[in-house]
């Protein structure tokens, strides 16, 4: 007798936002190759490390994907966040999930911007953001490196903030700690096939 195969492991549809203005409200979710969005444990790692009240605070989700990160620091109260995405569909269903939250618009600014994430950090100016997400798809590694050094310019930690980044477990964590001298890594959490860091200036 054959053994019947398991059945395959759908992607999620939809994430939750789990805290904050937004707290349970759904986010659609791409069926697209690469598109990762950061788990819910993750997420209520990171928020909990970054505190559940970011108001004061200007964040920019870099590689957007689902919008999770993004959306889940405007629910928690961030003055002003920017979600950048490359890829036309993924920022279509970006714009789209944003209008389904609009029932209930939040306190701070949310911009949705279409193009190369890369080329609109480099043209941000020196301390301009306090809390940048960098989780760009794992497959291009160098991608990851200059966003990281570009973030160290970009980023003022100094009332709260950091640049979190996730990384595939298979990637040593000192490689991506050594691309940003002056900062440390200060949280750290590892879960399955992803490596997640929020390094911190110490200006704080």
């Amino acid at each position: 007798m054959s053994k019947s195969k398991p059945p395959k492991t759908e992607p999620p549809k939809r994430v939750r936002i789990i805290g904050g203005h937004w707290r349970s409200r759904l986010l659609a979710v791409l069926d697209s190759p690469g598109l990762r969005p950061t788990t819910d444990r993750i997420r209520e790692t990171l928020f909990n490390w970054l505190g559940q009240d970011l108001s004061g605070l200007n964040c920019i989700d870099l590689f957007a994907g689902t919008g999770a990160l993004g959306f889940e620091a405007a629910s928690r109260g961030a003055d002003l966040v920017v979600l950048f995405e490359k890829d036309k569909r993924a920022y279509a269903n970006l714009v789209n999930n944003f209008q389904q939250l609009q029932s209930s618009p939040v306190y701070g600014a949310v911009e949705i911007l279409h193009g190369n994430s890369l080329d609109y950090l480099k043209q941000q100016a020196n301390c301009s953001s306090n809390l940048i997400f960098i989780d760009p798809p794992f497959q291009d590694e160098m991608l990851l490196n200059h966003a990281l050094m570009e973030a160290a310019r970009v980023c003022d930690d100094s009332h709260g903030g950091g640049i979190y980044v996730e990384f595939p477990s298979s990637r040593p964590r000192e490689e991506v700690e050594a691309l940003l001298p002056g900062w440390h890594c200060g949280k750290y959490l590892e879960a399955g096939q992803v490596k997640a860091c929020l390094f911190r200036s110490g200006k704080g």
